[in-house]
């Protein structure tokens, strides 16, 4: 007998040894231990019921649970444990039936295991009737439980009865204060988590590194001073820096902008792991530092670690914002070979770089239709690609074939959907799109609302826009700010000056971003008085800092006559942006400074600033209203190459204006013929006007005729042909042309 029960601590030694240095090794002690005869030992058992659900799986273990033939609360709990763990939790109940239905009566980790399961399920009622028997058992104030019951709670947005849970308790462990403290930052309730911490300090409970990962997630919204705060205090307890607190403190110093910070956390973490890299990666996107990030996983796959779908999601979001179309290219093949492209996602994040990176919607098209079960982001994301390329018919179709999928549309769909409407003047669109909106009952989404008065103001029914947003119960300051910009962009710069009116009597604040609004809708109208009034409205309201309200000055004053003024607020600006030089630059040329505009431009480069399409349309603005028609050639020409800006139609006409204002119709022509898209019928009527300007009947005769087959309704173009019939001296045939006019009317 002694022999016996020696030999049984032998080997329930090696099995606990097995069980937490080598789980293999003691799946082979196994079979020696059943040649001993010492199988049935329950220790042993339970043991080894362990290493295999460790090693071998919830399935294994089972079928050694089955065959034991004597079980406690221990091994039932240890198999029950086991199906939690693996995610099989109607497995897990059925099991915890059994074992109810063996009369072995569970204990407190026997209770927490359920409580997960329904948990996880989602089963609020069956985890509050198991509270009920935690309380007839007298586990009520156990820590595991509470926890347990914590997370429960938590998870139904139960808050309140999570904490008096808690409080129930007497005085609770680090697993349960950090349980409270984690479902008070998941409420949003960051100032009470860190105060329940503080609690946990007095009363003596120890704070683990789980624990100071929820307060960093909590002082990621609270600022930094308190996230340097609980670094010190991570400091100050000894916790050791492992690699889950050196991720949690990069993610709280890249979410309170301090990447710098972030990047010294990486620096000093010896070991490093994909998780780490792809919270700085995403970090520096967060923080709109794109190159950073596009370095940053540079260094990621030098170091060999493998990025995964979160860090391709993230590198991808990098690219869109820099418009870097072939590193995203070469992204995507990259996930290609890793397996990934089949990665919701991925596929979001590859969706939403084709749309924002590349001319060709087939692009867009084809990584749609790679996602296996597209999620209502992809659908989202596929419609403002639409949208971005002024497919508006793709777009409602797109609309259509994500209803009879399945997948109801939420407020950025519905967003996106009405921007297509606005952006392409579609009022019956937009009716439709109002009436399932109604129908949907998300007209009370400010988000679904806000989307439908820009839709109805860039469809130009400003009534409808206007009565719109005077009946939205939910309208908020964005609200008239939307309609504001989308007012003046359409040209009703008079009504744009009458919301400030609606709002004063919603008493709503008139914020930075609606004085901007106002500013340029005063600057359309030649309004200075309201413009001046606006003006000491930004220094009485504390706006007279802000970039876009400064902008919004330059540019009112600028076209007011007032550059002296217009000089003054760009001189005022802190950090001026590409909208400010822009801004400054128009202001000179406007008013017959050329030199000065142009003198602007150079300055802006010295600056480290990189000129867009709208500062090369500035700059062949200031040399026609200077007749620099050679410098203005050869800045259309050198700015788009150096900076590769993709000239638009807008930057055709006004080079064609340029050639032609100076008499070299040859040239402008030989522009017309060069641009590498479909002309309007805009740029034709330029150079009609320069053929009456400088007599060339021919080329106007052409001209004419090219611009009729592109929009034969335009009755402009006969006009315009008349009148350089009459500049020419032939009057006859100006006459006849009016007369033909009369007679088509």
């Amino acid at each position: 007998m002694l022999r016996r029960n020696l030999l049984e601590e032998t080997c329930s030694k090696i099995v606990q040894f097995c069980n937490k240095y080598s789980l293999k090794d003691g799946i082979c002690v196994h079979s020696p231990i059943f040649k001993l005869g010492v199988h049935d030992n329950l220790l042993l058992s339970n043991n080894l019921l362990s290493l295999y659900a460790k090693c071998c799986g919830v399935e294994h273990a089972r079928h050694l649970f089955d065959e034991m033939l004597y079980r406690d609360v221990v091994s039932w709990t240890g198999v029950l444990s086991a199906y939690v763990k693996d995610g099989n939790h109607e497995e897990a109940l059925r099991f915890f039936d059994l074992m109810k239905a063996s009369g072995e009566k569970p204990n407190e980790v026997t209770f927490s295991n359920v409580l997960r399961t329904y948990s996880a399920l989602g089963d609020f009622v069956h985890g509050t009737r198991v509270q009920a028997c935690v309380i007839k058992h007298g586990f009520e104030s156990n820590p595991i439980l509470c926890s347990s019951l914590i997370e429960l709670y938590s998870k139904w947005d139960l808050f309140e009865e999570a904490v008096g849970v808690f409080n129930a308790m007497e005085k609770g462990d680090t697993v349960s204060w950090t349980a409270i403290i984690s479902s008070l930052v998941q409420a949003g309730n960051q100032v009470r988590a860190l105060r329940f911490f503080i609690r946990m300090i007095e009363v003596g409970v120890s704070p683990n590194e789980y624990t100071f990962v929820k307060l960093l997630g909590a002082c990621s919204s609270l600022g930094i001073n308190y996230g340097k705060l609980i670094h010190a205090q991570l400091i100050f307890w000894g916790v050791r820096l492992n690699l889950i607190l050196n991720t949690a403190l990069v993610d709280m110093y890249a979410k309170c902008q301090k990447m710098e910070d972030a990047v010294k956390v990486l620096k000093q973490t010896c070991e490093q792991d994909v998780q780490l890299w792809t919270t700085v990666i995403t970090g520096f996107t967060q923080n709109l530092n794109f190159q950073e990030a596009i370095s940053a996983f540079r260094q990621m796959v030098g170091n060999n670690i493998v990025p995964n779908n979160y860090t391709y999601a993230g590198i991808l979001n990098a690219c869109s914002s820099t418009q870097a179309l072939q590193l995203g290219k070469q992204i995507h093949t990259q996930l290609i070979t890793a397996g990934l492209e089949n990665d919701i996602s991925v596929g979001n994040a590859l969706l939403n770089f084709y749309s924002k990176c590349s001319n060709a919607i087939e692009d867009v098209i084809q990584v749609f239709k790679g996602i296996p079960i597209p999620n209502v982001i992809s659908w989202t994301t596929l419609i403002a690609g639409f949208a971005a390329h002024g497919l508006k018919n793709e777009c409602f179709l797109a609309f259509l074939q994500m209803q009879f999928s399945g997948q109801p549309p939420n407020s950025f769909t519905l967003s996106y959907i009405l921007q297509a409407c606005g952006t392409t003047q579609s009022p019956r669109e937009t009716r439709k799109i109002h009436g399932f909106v109604i129908k949907t009952n998300a007209d009370n989404d400010v988000i679904v609302g806000n989307a439908l008065v820009e839709a109805y103001a860039g469809s130009h029914m400003v009534g409808c826009a206007l009565s719109l947003a005077k009946g939205m119960s939910n309208r908020t300051a964005i609200t008239y700010t939307i309609l504001a910009s989308k007012l003046n962009q359409i040209g009703h710069h008079k009504t744009t000056l009458q919301i400030i009116n609606h709002m004063r009597d919603d008493e709503l604040p008139i914020d930075g971003f609606t004085i901007s609004s106002f500013l340029s809708a005063s600057a359309n109208l030649g309004a200075t008085e309201t413009g001046k009034q606006l003006h000491c409205y930004s220094i009485i309201s504390g706006f007279c800092t802000w970039t876009s309200v400064l902008n919004g000055l330059i540019d009112f004053y600028g076209k007011c006559w007032c550059i002296e003024d217009a000089q003054k607020a760009f001189h005022e600006i802190f950090e001026p942006d590409i909208i400010s030089w822009n801004c400054l630059m128009h202001g000179f040329a406007a008013n017959g400074h050329t030199t000065s505009a142009l003198s602007t431009l150079e300055d802006m480069r010295l600056a480290g600033f990189r000129p867009d399409s709208i500062t090369l349309l500035t700059v062949l603005f200031a040399c026609n209203q200077g007749g620099l028609v050679d410098m203005g050639v050869e800045y259309f020409h050198s700015l788009r190459e150096r900076y590769d800006i993709e000239p638009q139609i807008n930057h055709y006409n006004s080079l064609v204006d340029l050639l032609g204002t100076a008499g070299r119709l040859e040239e402008a022509v030989s522009v017309l013929k060069s641009i590498p898209f479909r002309p309007n019928a805009s740029i034709y009527k330029r150079l009609l006007q320069a053929c009456k300007l400088h007599r060339n009947v021919l080329l106007g005769e052409e001209m004419t005729r090219k611009g009729l087959e592109l929009d034969p309704s335009d009755l402009e173009f006969y006009v315009l042909l008349a009148g350089i019939y009459d500049e020419a001296g032939l009057y006859d045939l100006g006459d006849n042309i009016r007369c033909s006019m009369e007679e088509a009317c």
